[in-house]
């Protein structure tokens, strides 16, 4: 199989997470940002993840993948704990205004997406109406991060185990690992120490990069 990615994409860390955790084997293509006809040609919109399936087909959407993969691929699901409100509502809360903070450091960090000046210019062309100009973002970072930390601590206290958000693996985990992973690129952010574990188990778990040794 071949998974079509950005390296930075939350939707697609989940993909990339369900072929890590259950240890299949597959080829990581990462896409310039700035590339439309390859996805085009392949599902007739410029989005990602796509999955290349072993019989050639493609799928596309992250949580159809993630589905298809642990029902179908690798031996039997590895997705089976309880969905929570809570962290629901912690992910709605979140991404209010995590964007601030990531966005403008995705096209600093060296991201192999971002590899060119026009796949940055792109990227920011296209996320600047709802973030704004990302120089001025930058500017926001202590004032965001004053936002974001009083949220990581109440996660903090939802969290029942470093190895799954819930106590067993479940979409909670697909859906919320990613976008403490993209945070992970803010180098003044500070992480409660549950967080922190989890993070870094869920990293390891899913052989998945974080972004510590290279946040700005």
């Amino acid at each position: 199989m071949k998974l079509f990615v950005y390296d930075h994409c939350p939707y697609c860390v989940r993909t990339r997470m369900i072929l890590g955790l259950k240890k299949i084997p597959f080829e990581l293509i990462i896409l310039a940002n700035d590339d439309e006809a390859t996805p085009i040609k392949m599902i007739g919109q410029k989005m990602v993840p796509i999955l290349q399936k072993e019989d050639g087909s493609y799928m596309p959407e992250s949580l159809d993948i993630v589905d298809y993969v642990d029902q179908h691929c690798g031996g039997a699901p590895v997705l089976n704990g309880p969905k929570s409100a809570a962290i629901a509502t912690f992910l709605d809360d979140i991404q209010q205004v995590d964007y601030t903070l990531v966005y403008p450091r995705y096209v600093k960090i060296g991201l192999p997406e971002f590899s060119t000046q026009s796949a940055r210019e792109y990227f920011e062309n296209k996320k600047k109406p709802k973030s704004g100009p990302f120089n001025e973002c930058l500017t926001k970072t202590e004032q965001v991060v004053k936002q974001v930390e009083p949220l990581l601590a109440r996660l903090d206290e939802l969290l029942v185990s470093a190895d799954a958000c819930n106590g067993t693996l479940s979409i909670d985990d697909i859906c919320l690992f990613p976008i403490l992973r993209n945070l992970t690129c803010v180098k003044s952010l500070r992480f409660p120490a549950k967080v922190q574990a989890y993070i870094e188990s869920m990293a390891k778990q899913s052989n998945i990069n974080l972004y510590f040794e290279r946040a700005i």
